[in-house]
Protein backbone atom coordinates (compact mmCIF):
# COMPACT_ATOMS: atom_id res chain seq x y z
CA UNK A 1 0.00 0.00 0.00
CA UNK A 2 1.55 3.44 -0.92
CA UNK A 3 1.58 6.04 1.46
CA UNK A 4 -1.43 8.14 -1.03
CA UNK A 5 -3.06 4.94 -0.43
CA UNK A 6 -2.54 4.45 3.02
CA UNK A 7 -3.45 8.35 3.55
CA UNK A 8 -6.55 7.72 1.65
CA UNK A 9 -7.86 4.94 3.62
CA UNK A 10 -7.17 6.34 6.79
CA UNK A 11 -9.58 9.45 6.17
CA UNK A 12 -12.10 7.36 4.50
CA UNK A 13 -11.85 5.22 7.98
CA UNK A 14 -12.35 8.37 9.74
CA UNK A 15 -14.67 9.92 7.95
CA UNK A 16 -17.04 7.03 7.91
CA UNK A 17 -16.50 6.88 11.78
CA UNK A 18 -17.45 10.64 11.99
CA UNK A 19 -20.23 10.10 9.97
CA UNK A 20 -21.86 7.42 11.68
CA UNK A 21 -21.28 8.75 15.17
CA UNK A 22 -24.27 11.56 14.15
CA UNK A 23 -26.45 8.95 13.51
CA UNK A 24 -25.52 6.66 15.94
CA UNK A 25 -26.03 8.82 18.92
CA UNK A 26 -29.04 10.21 17.07
CA UNK A 27 -30.69 6.62 17.38
CA UNK A 28 -29.56 5.70 20.68
CA UNK A 29 -30.87 9.13 21.48
CA UNK A 30 -34.21 8.17 20.28
CA UNK A 31 -34.53 4.95 21.76
CA UNK A 32 -34.02 6.34 24.96
CA UNK A 33 -36.97 8.74 24.67
CA UNK A 34 -39.65 7.55 22.21
CA UNK A 35 -42.07 9.65 23.59
CA UNK A 36 -40.25 12.80 22.84
CA UNK A 37 -39.47 11.35 19.25
CA UNK A 38 -42.43 11.00 18.17
CA UNK A 39 -43.96 13.62 19.66
CA UNK A 40 -41.02 15.98 17.65
CA UNK A 41 -42.48 13.98 14.76
CA UNK A 42 -46.18 15.00 15.11
CA UNK A 43 -45.40 18.77 15.65
CA UNK A 44 -43.71 18.91 12.27
CA UNK A 45 -47.35 17.33 10.77
CA UNK A 46 -45.77 14.82 9.46
CA UNK A 47 -48.14 11.79 9.22
CA UNK A 48 -47.45 8.35 11.03
CA UNK A 49 -45.44 9.55 13.43
CA UNK A 50 -45.14 5.59 15.25
CA UNK A 51 -43.44 4.79 11.44
CA UNK A 52 -41.54 7.90 11.37
CA UNK A 53 -39.97 6.53 14.82
CA UNK A 54 -38.87 3.12 13.88
CA UNK A 55 -37.90 3.93 10.44
CA UNK A 56 -35.58 6.78 12.06
CA UNK A 57 -34.21 4.34 14.71
CA UNK A 58 -33.54 1.38 11.97
CA UNK A 59 -31.95 4.09 9.44
CA UNK A 60 -29.52 5.55 12.03
CA UNK A 61 -28.81 2.97 13.96
CA UNK A 62 -28.47 0.07 11.08
CA UNK A 63 -27.06 2.88 8.82
CA UNK A 64 -24.21 3.79 11.78
CA UNK A 65 -23.18 0.45 12.61
CA UNK A 66 -22.91 -0.67 8.59
CA UNK A 67 -20.45 2.71 7.89
CA UNK A 68 -18.68 2.03 11.39
CA UNK A 69 -17.69 -1.67 10.00
CA UNK A 70 -17.78 -0.39 6.15
CA UNK A 71 -20.26 -3.22 5.26
CA UNK A 72 -22.43 -2.61 2.37
CA UNK A 73 -21.40 0.90 3.01
CA UNK A 74 -22.34 2.23 -0.47
CA UNK A 75 -26.13 0.99 0.21
CA UNK A 76 -25.67 3.03 3.90
CA UNK A 77 -24.49 5.72 2.55
CA UNK A 78 -27.07 6.17 -0.30
CA UNK A 79 -29.80 5.39 2.07
CA UNK A 80 -28.61 7.86 4.99
CA UNK A 81 -28.05 10.12 2.20
CA UNK A 82 -31.82 9.65 1.17
CA UNK A 83 -32.75 9.64 5.25
CA UNK A 84 -30.65 13.27 5.96
CA UNK A 85 -32.25 14.73 2.95
CA UNK A 86 -35.80 14.12 3.83
CA UNK A 87 -35.02 14.84 7.30
CA UNK A 88 -33.58 18.45 6.31
CA UNK A 89 -37.06 18.93 3.97
CA UNK A 90 -39.35 17.62 6.93
CA UNK A 91 -37.82 19.08 9.85
CA UNK A 92 -36.04 22.32 8.85
CA UNK A 93 -36.98 23.91 5.78
CA UNK A 94 -38.07 27.11 7.36
CA UNK A 95 -35.82 29.35 6.21
CA UNK A 96 -36.98 32.43 7.97
CA UNK A 97 -35.72 30.84 11.05
CA UNK A 98 -31.76 31.47 10.60
CA UNK A 99 -31.97 28.34 13.47
CA UNK A 100 -33.62 25.70 10.75
CA UNK A 101 -31.45 27.10 7.52
CA UNK A 102 -28.38 26.57 9.70
CA UNK A 103 -30.01 22.91 10.17
CA UNK A 104 -30.49 22.59 6.91
CA UNK A 105 -27.30 23.09 5.40
CA UNK A 106 -25.95 21.26 7.74
CA UNK A 107 -28.26 18.05 7.04
CA UNK A 108 -27.38 19.26 2.62
CA UNK A 109 -23.17 19.05 4.02
CA UNK A 110 -24.00 15.40 5.96
CA UNK A 111 -25.72 14.13 2.85
CA UNK A 112 -22.64 15.67 0.30
CA UNK A 113 -20.46 13.36 2.29
CA UNK A 114 -22.53 10.35 2.07
CA UNK A 115 -22.60 10.62 -1.45
CA UNK A 116 -18.82 10.74 -1.75
CA UNK A 117 -18.90 7.32 0.11
CA UNK A 118 -21.92 6.36 -2.28
CA UNK A 119 -19.01 7.27 -5.33
CA UNK A 120 -16.07 6.20 -4.07
CA UNK A 121 -16.56 3.66 -1.66
CA UNK A 122 -16.13 2.81 2.04
CA UNK A 123 -11.93 2.23 1.55
CA UNK A 124 -9.68 -0.25 2.02
CA UNK A 125 -10.01 -0.10 6.39
CA UNK A 126 -13.75 -1.88 6.19
CA UNK A 127 -15.33 -4.74 5.34
CA UNK A 128 -16.16 -3.94 1.92
CA UNK A 129 -12.62 -3.42 1.31
CA UNK A 130 -11.60 -7.25 2.50
CA UNK A 131 -14.39 -8.18 -0.18
CA UNK A 132 -13.03 -6.21 -2.66
CA UNK A 133 -15.65 -3.65 -2.84
CA UNK A 134 -14.40 -0.58 -1.68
Amino acid sequence: MSDNTALQSTLALIGRLLLAAIFLSSGFEKLADPAGTIGYIAAANLPLPWVGYAIAVVVELGGGILLVLGYQARLAALVLAVFTLASALGFHANFADQNQLIHFMKNLAITGGFLQIVAFGAGAFSLDGRAGRA
